[in-house]
């Protein structure tokens, strides 16, 4: 047979790799950026999470002039760069959703939360981290050319803007999930359906009853 049982090739992964993402990038300036400023509470209160990036840093835009995500020149950016503890405060999954849903696809700080980063990588989008005065370089580098690329190469472990090429720190789980595309936990239980399946039915305290079909 050239695939599984549930019709995905057996060299595919369960989801798609992510080995490198790049496009224009955006500075957030600031340490201790927490949850509630990335997604206020009064916004969380969806049954999906569609539409949450039009709500991404809404307090701040409103109270900054310009904040960088209501300034034209970083409109379509998809590279975030920020600063120190970037997502701490509530462990809420909705703080890296609006940011995904706004556009951004990878963040290069000096530090983030834990459950934060965790958060992103479910997402499928990279954290990298270097030293606060490289960060504070690539930002004045974003603002000075908006218009120009800037590269997290997640198999490398280094992020590439003009002439610049820079090693950056990222976890080894979350480098080898994202390259090898197995970041998404719901993608990697169906992909192992028929194992979870009969590790189930091996278990004495669940009933037949309980044990899903493939769909």
């Amino acid at each position: 047979m050239s695939g599984t049982e549930n019709g995905q090739a057996a060299d595919e992964p369960p989801a798609a790799r992510v080995p490198a993402v790049s496009g224009t990038g955006i500075p957030i300036r600031g340490n201790d950026i927490d949850t509630d400023q990335i997604i206020p509470s009064r916004f969380m209160k969806v049954v999906t999470f569609e539409g949450l990036g039009q709500y991404a840093f809404y307090d701040q835009r409103i109270e900054e002039d310009p904040h960088p995500l209501e300034d034209d020149r970083f409109r379509t950016a998809s590279i975030m760069a920020v600063n120190a503890n970037f997502g701490t405060g509530s462990s809420r999954e909705h703080a890296p959703q609006a940011l995904m849903r706004w556009g951004i696809e990878g963040l290069i700080g000096e530090s983030f939360a834990e459950i934060f980063r965790g958060n992103c990588l479910a997402l499928g989008l990279p954290t990298v981290t270097t030293d606060s005065e490289t960060v504070t370089e690539i930002q004045d580098w974003i603002e000075a050319n908006p218009d120009e690329d800037i590269e997290i190469d997640v198999e490398d472990a280094t992020v590439s803007y003009g002439d610049t090429t820079i090693d950056v720190e990222i976890d080894d789980s979350q480098q080898r999930a994202l390259t090898e595309g197995t970041w998404d936990t719901t993608a990697v239980m169906k992909a192992n359906f028929e194992r979870v399946r009969d590790r189930a039915q091996s278990l004495p305290y669940i009933e037949d009853a309980e044990i899903p079909e493939q769909r």
